[in-house]
């Protein structure tokens, strides 16, 4: 090969690496920032409204509160995975070649109750836990039991 032939592959190939490392390193950066955004998407709403709602308590009854909410939470969650997997599984069945509309009927009536079951766990468990309160604490703590139209929940003076 001549020099100059040299030159241009060399040239070539430099550049086609500069390329592909600024490629990956804004794929690396892209991904990050997307992660970032899901995190703080699904740690927010229900959280951020409870630690708001929760703020204004005696630490004491803050923390028992937030213990009670939590193992009031985790025992509902079968409901709420059960009413998740039946929902996949109706938009699975309903997106099969031929619809068999009276499974996917009976998957979705699954769902919805198994979301109930879960709403109605958390709701009166937040019922108790406002009985063992004070008026004073009830009333700061009453936004538990407002629902937005998403499904989370809301702190007074912030559903809109």
């Amino acid at each position: 090969m001549r020099v100059r032939t040299l030159k241009i592959v060399l040239a070539v190939s430099v550049a086609l690496n500069v390329f592909a490392l600024a490629g990956a390193g804004a794929y690396v950066v892209s991904r990050a920032q997307v992660e970032r955004k899901v995190d703080a998407q699904r740690g927010s709403g229900r959280q951020d409204a409870l630690a708001e709602v929760l703020a204004g308590l005696d630490p004491a009854i803050r923390d028992d509160a937030r213990q009670r909410m939590r193992r009031s939470a985790l025992s509902a969650k079968p409901d709420f995975e059960a009413a998740r997997s039946a929902r996949r599984e109706a938009i699975d069945v309903a997106g099969r070649p031929t619809l068999d509309q009276p499974r996917v009927r009976a998957l979705l009536e699954q769902a919805r109750a198994a979301e109930m079951r879960g709403r109605a766990r958390l709701e009166n468990d937040a019922v108790a836990i406002l009985a063992a309160m004070n008026a004073e604490d009830r009333k700061a703590l009453a936004p538990i039991l407002r629902r937005k139209g998403d499904g989370r929940r809301a702190v007074a003076g912030k559903d809109e």
